[in-house]
């Protein structure tokens, strides 16, 4: 059996009268991706907080690596790192200097946080920058400094908290590349993020959170199996036949169909999975509809975010960390 790495059970957190957390369980597996996945406001940053232990739960029990984050912090910190929404690095000081001082902050000697510095440098493709200002440094290479920070201390457990957040599309794929690698070499990663395909490509499991509480969970296939149904989706070549394709797939479904006249396109429920499908494609032959394509596919990630949220995304609630609720956060912080 495939040991704990995260244990979460009946976590709450509140800010004033926002409730952050209202009873968070979850378990995520050593050497395994598992994603956060949820709207602004959500509660995902906050439960990482209390998973690194910047922050104290209100109530339930939380450990990491076997250590309890209220009890056993000491002991868990040098296990842990933790890469941000925003890179955390000072700006004035250049990329080598930067994981130099997390390497002494990590306790480790003035060598050896030289050398693990240029170790990460190099492997992050930040080496020919290692000795500029991170003032000059692009959005994408402060972000890979950060990752590179959250592993100077060779941490067994990775928090990362939306990586790849402002990113343009080229440097979260190289971001998804360093993620894949770090779980090769027996990382585990908690990754919280609010892009489906973020969460679609690299998480082995997800955890759908809403209003601060997990409302759903399983692996992207379970997720999208819950939808309960596979799409055929018709592209059709001439715009003239599209109303006759129309009628032909009515024939196949009384579900409602989808129809895109502009874009050609329509999709149907396949409540019988295959069969429906060739029951379309013989209909639509015998019709003389001329297809540019058609195929059975499942739901997306996306469909299965709007089914169980209700919404595609939400703004964070007023009070709650990111607003009000910060300057809170941030006095536990300093007290903990």
């Amino acid at each position: 059996m495939t040991d704990i790495a995260i244990h979460v059970e009946g976590v709450r957190k509140a800010f004033g009268s926002v409730q952050a957390l209202d009873g968070v369980s979850l378990q995520a597996e050593q050497g395994r991706v598992f994603g956060l996945l949820g709207p602004n406001g959500a509660g995902k940053t906050t439960l990482v907080r209390i998973l690194t232990t910047l922050l104290l739960p209100d109530e339930g029990r939380a450990t990491v690596l076997g250590h309890d984050v209220r009890t056993q912090r000491e002991g868990l910190r040098p296990l842990i790192g933790l890469a941000g929404q925003y890179a955390a690095v000072d700006e004035n000081l250049t990329g080598r200097e930067n994981l130099v001082m997390v390497g002494r902050l990590y306790h480790l000697g003035r060598r050896e946080a030289r050398r693990r510095a240029d170790e990460v440098l190099e492997r992050f493709d930040l080496a020919h920058a290692a000795g500029r200002p991170a003032k000059t440094f692009s959005g994408g290479m402060r972000r890979r400094l950060d990752l590179a920070a959250s592993l100077v201390g060779r941490p067994e457990v990775l928090f990362l908290d939306e990586p790849t957040t402002g990113l343009d599309p080229r440097s979260r794929r190289t971001m998804w590349a360093l993620i894949r690698e770090l779980v090769e070499e027996g990382t585990t990663l908690l990754l919280t993020t609010q892009y489906l395909e973020e969460a679609d490509e690299l998480a082995d499991r997800i955890a759908v959170v809403d209003h601060g509480r997990v409302i759903a969970e399983g692996t992207s296939d379970e997720l999208k199996a819950r939808l309960a149904r596979d799409y055929v989706e018709v592209g059709v070549e001439r715009p003239e036949t599209f109303d006759a394709a129309l009628a032909a797939l009515r024939d196949v479904t009384d579900e409602e169909i989808q129809a895109e006249r502009e874009a050609l396109r329509i999709s149907l429920p396949a409540v019988h999975g295959a069969r429906d499908l060739l029951d379309a494609v013989r209909r639509l032959d015998a019709a003389d509809v001329e297809l540019a394509d058609i195929g059975l596919r499942r739901p997306s990630l996306d469909e299965v975010f709007l089914a169980l949220t209700g919404h595609e995304d939400a703004p964070s609630s007023p009070g709650a960390p990111g607003q009000d609720g910060r300057a809170e956060e941030r006095r536990e912080e300093v007290t903990a």
